[in-house]
């Protein structure tokens, strides 16, 4: 593949003057066939596919949130949560940049198939992680790897925004030749003053010109950067064992965590919602689909994601944990018990959304699907 493939057809060109009355959005966490724009090369192992929605809606989303695309992998439909890391300030392209994982079907399978053309379903946006809930004067970025993806986006809506604001971006990274979106950065900062760069790689790699900092991330390494870190607001996305050990540093230098942010898929590491939430000792119950008319039994002790596929309904998903939010529905009659790991707000809960996937039932539902 060449460094940039693209394709841009003269019927969405011929929509400009649509775009600019203010066409309407692609509504939160509702499913849309996406058709691949353009794709690239960011690093050896890393690639950003560009997208724009069938009908040009313009996408609504905050910087750091994600999308859920879905592609059918070896006869087998594959779902995957990607951050965005294109700014909400150019919404008509949403672009997701994807590290290739040994052994990751669906990474694999976007680099090795996806083309300029082509059509992907994808749920979202959805997700909590983003800087416009936590204003500040002064932010503190700390990335690793494909983890910067969500921090690009906040950086690129920032400077588009032409607000000034004061960021460290901290990345880090195995090599020079590893650091995703290098280029761009230098050329925002160069724009920004006030966005400053400090990246960290493990070894040179092919580069024996490099002059940056060699090694890993530290507490006196940080503390040299940035004597003021610990009055910034932090904002982390990154491997698990860095996310760790950033976590650990902070503390080490006096950070509040009230003013620490992380963002990850690693959905290992959350707890399931547990099994005996409910006494369902012979309990059933019956769930109504409102647009669909179909309806399914399903016992107290399911949650009504699994009862759903097991009836044969497909509803998005992903995490399945109460992470991702992809599953979010509207209840719009019954009651159902839900222990979530973060995937949706309390505003949400308020309105009457609910994740399907950590979600049991304590009557006969009603849910708008």
């Amino acid at each position: 593949m060449n460094a940039v493939e693209s394709i841009f057809d003269e019927d969405i060109l011929s929509r400009a003057e649509t775009w600019e009355r203010g066409a309407r959005s692609w509504p939160s966490n509702e499913r849309q066939l996406m058709t691949c724009a353009r794709v690239a090369d960011e690093t050896h192992d890393v690639r950003t596919f560009e997208f724009r929605t069938q009908d040009a809606m313009p996408v609504r989303f905050e910087p750091g949130q994600f999308i859920t695309v879905s592609a059918e992998v070896a006869g087998q439909r594959v779902e995957r949560c990607y951050t965005i890391s294109s700014p909400p300030t150019r919404p008509y392209l949403v672009a997701i940049t994807v590290k290739r994982v040994t052994g990751g079907v669906m990474s694999n399978w976007l680099h090795d198939t996806l083309r300029p053309g082509m059509t992907l379903p994808a749920y979202g946006p959805s997700g909590m992680f983003t800087a416009t809930r936590a204003s500040a004067a002064k932010s503190l970025y700390l990335s690793a790897g494909s983890g910067i993806t969500p921090l690009m986006s906040m950086t690129r809506a920032s400077l588009d925004l032409g607000l000034n604001r004061d960021i460290a971006f901290v990345h880090s990274a195995r090599t020079p030749g590893d650091i995703v979106f290098r280029d761009e950065l230098q050329r925002l900062a160069l724009r920004s003053p006030r966005l400053r760069l400090f990246f960290v790689c493990e070894g040179i790699g092919d580069e024996p010109e490099w002059t940056g900092a060699v090694g890993r991330l530290s507490l006196a390494r940080l503390s040299a950067w940035l004597p003021d870190f610990a009055l910034r607001e932090v904002f982390t996305c990154g491997p698990a064992g860095y996310m760790t050990a950033v976590r650990e540093l902070l503390r080490e230098g006096g950070h509040d965590p009230a003013r620490y942010h992380q963002e990850s898929f690693d959905i290992a590491s959350a707890t399931p919602p547990p099994a005996d939430a409910i006494d369902s000792t012979q309990q059933t119950f019956t769930v109504k689909l409102a647009r669909s008319s179909k309806t399914f039994t399903m016992s107290a002790s399911e949650t009504v994601l699994a009862a759903a596929r097991k009836a044969g309904v497909a509803i998005a998903s992903s995490c399945a944990q109460g992470v991702c939010g992809t599953c979010k529905t509207k209840l719009l009659d019954g009651c159902v018990e839900m222990k979530h790991n973060g995937g949706i707000r309390e505003r949400e809960v308020q309105k009457g959304m609910r994740l399907l996937c950590c979600s049991r039932p304590a009557s006969d539902l009603v849910l708008d699907l």
